[in-house]
């Protein structure tokens, strides 16, 4: 489709995506910045039928890097596990509550840290934060202005930040949880790829943080997407001394089976640099080695966020494809043909009324007058006709927006809904067109286009990450319209 010459300033800061994805992500970057092109292709044709505005995109929700988040009560040693890894002394660590903020950690130039202000992240498309000062502002009035209360940026010259991004959480405390918070926390667990989730074997009987459990696991027991939950019991050294690291770990998957969570695994972690002393060789050499094969396999699951990543990115397109197609053109086509009916039910008693008049006599009187008489009769009614028009329509405009509000009130986007039911039934529009404005060949095409592009990033992913075939060159998978 052709595009405008002077690029809305959204568009030029998600296209700007483009090399960042190609230099970071060097196998499947090129992948992600024509799934970027398509994500465009695909706001053109929302801004045609006026659902979107040209600041408003598919894309903007999109984290385009992998997100591995750590959630947990205080305490629990998130901060520390974070600066193991990183390698960095990043995180500010303490038994209370050191850092009330969500933390964003990516890889940073310079061989520096750097702290910066939560806007770095609510103003950059890259960053799953974007634009989160309006979702906090509708929750707590004047919170969006205090966005740095909330929200910081944290960067990192650590290898292992490359190519993806961390989040750290403010520990739980679930009598203190201010709502924003609590949507903020939904927020990064619904955006990200891999999700750790901390808890303290210092404190080995569970029941004492059942408002925590209740907040972290009940929701994750309903969601569908149950396998990026990492369990990790850390400090899990505390319980050295009694050697019954076991019966910590069936005593805390006994309370999470008791809210319905019952698969997953538990990591037990411990840091070698706040470790205890554990006397006994052979305790500390079970210990040690339990710890190893777990942080191993927690960092085998940190890679590959990165391929689920990248899949994740090409589902919302198609998912984006599939709300557009099948739930905003028919909801706008359903509108329209609506607002239709009411205007030509207007119209029909507009003539009905006319047709009356006429036949109670009463043009009768006009028929022996001068021609002038005529002209400004037929003008008065003329512009009379004209004026209940406008009304007609204007009146059918906000029965369209009343509509939607009473119908569709658990949506989250009836004021696109609105938007593009207004531009649907602009003055100037004709009402004998059945079809959505904008929605005409060209758009169905475009569309599908988009549909087949979608298919064709996912088979070029298989060909990065998989080989079915088993050879030593990457084979080329067939497309679905070729023979096998």
């Amino acid at each position: 489709m052709a595009r405008s010459v002077e690029q809305p300033a959204l568009e030029k800061r998600i296209r700007s995506l483009g090399p960042y994805l190609k230099q970071e992500m060097r196998e499947e970057g090129p992948i992600l910045a024509a799934v970027m092109d398509s994500f465009q292709e695909l706001d053109q044709i929302a801004q045609l039928i006026g659902y979107f505005s040209h600041e408003e995109s598919y894309a903007s929700p999109v984290p385009w890097w992998p997100i591995i988040s750590v959630l947990g009560t205080y305490s629990s040693g998130k901060s520390t596990f974070i600066n193991d890894y990183l390698g960095y002394q990043l995180q500010p660590t303490g038994n209370q509550a050191i850092d009330d903020k969500f933390t964003v950690i990516c890889f940073g130039k310079d061989n520096q840290m750097q702290s910066l202000p939560g806007f770095a992240v609510d103003a950059d498309p890259r960053f799953p934060f974007y634009h989160i000062s309006q979702e906090i502002e509708k929750i707590e009035l004047g919170g969006g202005a205090h966005l740095d209360s909330y929200l910081q940026l944290k960067t990192c010259p650590s290898d292992v930040l490359r190519g993806r991004i961390l989040i750290d959480s403010p520990g739980f405390d679930a009598e203190e949880q201010r709502t924003a918070v609590l949507r903020l926390t939904d927020r990064i667990v619904d955006l990200s790829d891999l999700v750790l989730v901390f808890f303290d074997a210092r404190h080995p009987e569970p029941g004492t943080m059942r408002d925590t459990l209740d907040m972290l696991v009940e929701k994750i027991v309903q969601r569908a997407d149950t396998s990026k939950f990492l369990y990790i019991l850390n400090q899990i050294d505390m319980t050295a001394l009694e050697d019954n690291a076991e019966d910590v770990v069936a005593a805390w998957q006994r309370a999470l089976s008791q809210k319905g969570l019952t698969a997953g695994r538990f990591f037990r972690l411990f840091s070698k640099s706040v470790a205890i002393v554990i006397e006994d060789e052979h305790v500390r050499n079970h210990y040690e080695s339990k710890r190893d094969i777990d942080w191993t396999d927690i960092n085998l699951r940190i890679q590959q966020a990165r391929i689920e990543a990248t899949y994740r990115v090409v589902g919302a397109l198609q998912r984006a494809i599939i709300d557009l197609q099948e739930r905003v053109i028919p909801t706008i086509r359903t509108l329209r043909s609506r607002w239709r009916a009411y205007v030509l039910w207007s119209y029909g008693l507009l003539f009905g009324l006319f047709v009356g008049l006429i036949g109670c006599g009463l043009w009768t009187r006009f028929f022996n007058q001068e021609l002038w008489v005529w002209e400004i009769v037929l003008g008065g009614i003329l512009l009379a006709f004209g004026g209940l028009h406008l009304f007609i329509r204007k009146r059918a405009a906000k029965t369209i927006a009343a509509i939607v509000r009473r119908e569709f009130p658990g949506r989250n986007d009836r004021n696109n809904l609105i938007k593009a039911g207004l531009f649907n039934v602009a003055s100037l529009r004709g009402i004998l067109h059945t079809e959505p404005v904008g929605w005409d060949s060209a758009a169905q095409q475009g569309i599908q286009q988009v549909r087949e592009d979608s298919n064709r990033f996912i088979q070029q992913l298989n060909n990065v990450f998989a080989n079915p075939a088993g050879d030593e060159g990457q084979s080329e998978m067939p497309r679905p319209d070729e023979g096998s």
